[in-house]
Formats: structure tokens, C-alpha cells, sequence
């Protein structure tokens, strides 16, 4: 029976607890006896919660074409028909333009827009697909969570930063876990193992695996010229080499060529993106130029990706953005007004909505935008001024807990909302950020010694110093209260207390309790 290993168990504990409880179990893919830590239904688990904020972060669904969805989708099941484990597979399009592609556990696979245009028939399709469904389907992503298991005690969240967007390191919570999930290199073996059985999966499935070594030859090429964009993409994670080209086709000699190459079908399918194309390159051109405060290139670019397709959100929302770098904001209201009816369910321009709002004062109405926003994907952002919100309204419990999302943030934003939460926490809990301890001199004096391991300043500390007895433990005397005047943000500082102790020994028989603290104006 598989358990659930708390965070705090060591290295050496955890190996012995698995050699324990005897966590050994088959690879569904290789057949290979190996340790399995995380369940089949906890990879599940954590790729439905990781799946949808995971896209959020990167762009969004690609909505404007449901049949080329549909069709990924076909593919997608076709492997999944010939592959060595069931699971809920599941197949999205990311709006963009970076090309890429990527699994989580549990079967949740995304291609970006972006790879698509580089793709020239269904079998390279089936090729990356493929490639993606063995990184699931053999535990590769579980695998890598076990390591960290086993080297850190737990599993790290890291950060990622939302596509075309100004977020990147504002993406909190639980939404966190799915960059980690994505972002992690996978080893040689496990890259190795995917071309392998991906190709398998191919012929089984009816495509020709050929495609798979012609693929890898042409992401050779690109490679060695550094000029791609692949190399921000799909090469980041899954780097090509000559030794996978010749295992490919070491691969293919010997489970034979031949099968469906589809070059039609895939021309047909993505026609209706092809002809897009030009839009999104304007559109991507416009980001740079908003990045490089070149504002009047950016605006002319954004209108002209909107004259290609009037359609896409995206669009709207970059002339939203524009507009707000101008402090523009009921002019970028309208944009992201537009945004949101034409794609509700991205996060964007329902958090830009919000910021706009929250500065324009008008802070009822910017609320629903900033709970609709955290609900798609939450941002250190949203949590801070609904924190903000809550606490004008002196919900202070429900300031708080936004307040400590939003800290999970490596940001300005995050270490104001620290901030923030000390200020309205520290009068009521002043011991759960204030260490505290018994020291003495040299000359055996005693004092109370306070850390402040705050971000700000505090004013006084008013401290006791109680004594136990060395055989019962019990309390056997205190002090009158004690002020400390002065903490400054990460220091300490100390008071007398007027006994001195023999050793260290005896040191060891007071303790300081921190009463009260007050932080500076």
C-alpha cells in the first residue's frame, strides 16, 4: 500500500521507510521493477489540479478553432488506444506562439499554437504526441517528484511566469506546482525511453514512424544554428542530439517504415491557423514593442493582428495594456471589456480589470474581477488587494489568509503583502514572529534576547523571563515585564534582567516569553 510521506522525514528515514512498506512496483511502459512513492491516483490528482491554471499561466486555450482541437484531440486518442497505460488523457492547444509541448502526470498533455505551424503532417504530430504520452504513461514526471522526495524531503513549487504578461513570478498557491511539473529537464533515459516506445506507439497506432527520425533531424538543424525559437521551446526540455537521431533510427530499422504520414489531413486541419499566422507574429512584435515602451509601434502592430483576426482576445487585451501603461485606465477598461466576451475564461484581462479598477478607487467594483481572476489562476496580485479589500472592511482573519497567498509570490508585491499581514498580526500574535531566548555574558549576567523576523521595524517589546526547576520542569519564579526598545526588520536586540547564572547549564532554565510588541510608525 502505497502512503503519504510527511515533508519532514530525512533522507535516510524516507529510503528505510521505503524499503519498509516495500513502495516497489512495475513500470506500466519498460516493465522495470522500480520504487513508486506517488500513486497512480495521486498523479492523476495533481495533473487535473495542475492542468488548467498551468495553461492559464502560458496564454490560455486557443479557442479560435475547435476542429484543430478536435483534431489534436483524434490523434491524441488514437496513441492513447495503443499505449501501455490508461489513463485520462487529455490534449489542449495553448495560445502560443513559442513552440512547445508538454505532459503532466496523469496524462494531461498541451501543445503550443506554436509548434503547429512547424509541424508538416499528422505523423510528426503523432511523433511529438507520442513523445509526450510516454513521459506520462511511464512515470517520468512521477519519477522526478520521487527524487525530490528523496533528496529534499518534498517536493519544490517554482514560480512561473505567465506568457506575454507582466506576472511572470506572481503565480501563487497551488497554481505554482504545475511550472514545476512542466519546467523540470527530463533525464537521457527518460528522453530516450519516450522516442522509443513513442515510435512504437506510432506503428501500432497506424502512422508511419519514419516521421519521428525526420522530425528529430530537422530539430537537429535548427538547434545547431541557435537561431530558433525552439530553443526558448521545446528544445529547453527535450534537448536534440545526433545520438537521438541514430537511436531513432536504429528504432525504426527495427520495427519497419510504413504507416499513415497524413501530409494532406494535417495541411487541411491547420489551414485556418496558417492563415493566421501573420496576426499572431504582429501580435508578438507588439508585446516587444509595449516592453520596450515603444508605444506607438506597439499600438499600430496590435491593430494590425486585429485587421487579420478580429477574433482572438488577445489582441484586445494588448490594446487594454497599452492603454494602461498611458494611465488610461477607463480607455483600457473597454479593451478588456471586449477581451473577457470574447474569451471569459482567461484570467488576464479580469486581473487587469481589477489592478484598474482597485487604482481608480473604485474598489466594489473591482472586486469580482479580482475573485473572478484568482478563480482562473491566482496571482500575488489578486490575493494583495483582496487582502487590501478584507481589510478596509476590517475582516482581518480573511485579509490575512489573502495576504499570506500573496507572500508566496518572490516579489514586490509578495514582501508587501508580508508586510501588510505583520502589521495587522504581529499586536495579536507577537511571539509568532518574534524569537525569543535566554543569554548570558561573559561575567554570567542574563538577558532577554528578542529576533525580529520581520520585513519591518519594531518599536518595543515587552518580554517575562521565567525560570523552571531542573528536576520537575515546572515554573518556579518570573520576572516583572521587561521592554525592549527598538527591533529593526531581520535584527535583534536585547534587554537585562537583572539575575546572573553560574554556566550554560543554568541558562538553560529560563525562557522568555514575548508579551506584547508594538511596531514602529
Amino acid at each position: 500500500m502505497k502512503r503519504k510521506l510527511p515533508h519532514y522525514i530525512s533522507t535516510l528515514s524516507l529510503l528505510a521507510l521505503t524499503l519498509t512498506v516495500s513502495n516497489c512496483g512495475v513500470n506500466p511502459v519498460t516493465k522495470k521493477h522500480e520504487f513508486q512513492l506517488v500513486s497512480e491516483s495521486q498523479e492523476i490528482a495533481l495533473g487535473t489540479q495542475n492542468y488548467s491554471p498551468t495553461r492559464q499561466s502560458q496564454g490560455g486555450d486557443y479557442v479560435l478553432d475547435p476542429e484543430l482541437t478536435a483534431y489534436v484531440q483524434s490523434v491524441g486518442d488514437k496513441l492513447a488506444a495503443v499505449s501501455d497505460r490508461k489513463l485520462p488523457y487529455e490534449y489542449k492547444i495553448i495560445n502560443d506562439s513559442v513552440p512547445n509541448a508538454w505532459a503532466m502526470p496523469g496524462g494531461k498533455i498541451a501543445f503550443n499554437r506554436g509548434l503547429l505551424y512547424e509541424l508538416n503532417s499528422e505523423a510528426e504530430l503523432a511523433a511529438v504526441m507520442g513523445h509526450e504520452m510516454v513521459h506520462a504513461a511511464a512515470r517520468h514526471g512521477a519519477k522526478g517528484m520521487e527524487r525530490g522526495m528523496l533528496m529534499q524531503g518534498a517536493m519544490i513549487a517554482v514560480g512561473i511566469g505567465a506568457q506575454n504578461t507582466d506576472f511572470a513570478n506572481l503565480i501563487v498557491g497551488g497554481a505554482q506546482v504545475g511550472g514545476q511539473l512542466i519546467s523540470s529537464k527530463y533525464g537521457r533515459d527518460a528522453e530516450s525511453e519516450s522516442d522509443l516506445y513513442g515510435m512504437q506507439y506510432m506503428k501500432k497506432a497506424g502512422y508511419n514512424p519514419a516521421a519521428a527520425v525526420t522530425l528529430q533531424e530537422t530539430f537537429v538543424r535548427l538547434s545547431e544554428g541557435r537561431k530558433s525559437n525552439f530553443i526558448e521551446g521545446l528544445f529547453a526540455s527535450h534537448p536534440p542530439s545526433p545520438d537521438r537521431v541514430a537511436a531513432n533510427k536504429a528504432t525504426l530499422a527495427q520495427i519497419g517504415a510504413g504507416g499513415e504520414l497524413g501530409k494532406d489531413i494535417y495541411a487541411q486541419k491547420t489551414a485556418k491557423l496558417r492563415a493566421t499566422q501573420g496576426a499572431y507574429k504582429a501580435y508578438d512584435e507588439a508585446v516587444k514593442a509595449l516592453n520596450e515602451k515603444n508605444i506607438d509601434k506597439a499600438r499600430t502592430l496590435a491593430n494590425q493582428a486585429i485587421a487579420i483576426e478580429p477574433r482572438e482576445a488577445r489582441f484586445q487585451e494588448l490594446l487594454g495594456d497599452i492603454a494602461l501603461t498611458q494611465k488610461k485606465p477607463q480607455e483600457a477598461l473597454a479593451f478588456y471589456d471586449k477581451a473577457i466576451k470574447m474569451q471569459p475564461d482567461y484570467f488576464k484581462p479580469h486581473i487587469q480589470s481589477g489592478i484598474a479598477l482597485f487604482n481608480m478607487g473604485k474598489k466594489a467594483e473591482a472586486e469580482p474581477f479580482l475573485k473572478r481572476a484568482n478563480e482562473l489562476l491566482p496571482t500575488a496580485p489578486g490575493h494583495a488587494m483582496l487582502g487590501q479589500l478584507a481589510e478596509e472592511r476590517g475582516d482581518i482573519n480573511g485579509a490575512l489568509q489573502h495576504y499570506q497567498v500573496a507572500a508566496g509570490s518572490n516579489s514586490d508585491i509578495g514582501k508587501d503583502a508580508i508586510a501588510r499581514a505583520v502589521k495587522i498580526d504581529l499586536p495579536r500574535n507577537p511571539a509568532k514572529y518574534i524569537q525569543s531566548a535566554a543569554q548570558a555574558d561573559n561575567a554570567g549576567n542574563l538577558f532577554a534576547v528578542v529576533q525580529n523576523g520581520t520585513p519591518v521595524a519594531i518599536n518595543r517589546v515587552v518580554v517575562r523571563m521565567v525560570k523552571y526547576d531542573a528536576n520537575t520542569g515546572r515554573a518556579v519564579g518570573q520576572s516583572g515585564l521587561l521592554t525592549i526598545n527598538g527591533v529593526a526588520a531581520g535584527k535583534r536586540n536585547q534587554v537585562a534582567v537583572g539575575a546572573r547564572v553560574n554556566n550554560a547549564k543554568e541558562v538553560g532554565l529560563y525562557k522568555v516569553v514575548v508579551e506584547s510588541a508594538e511596531l514602529a510608525q
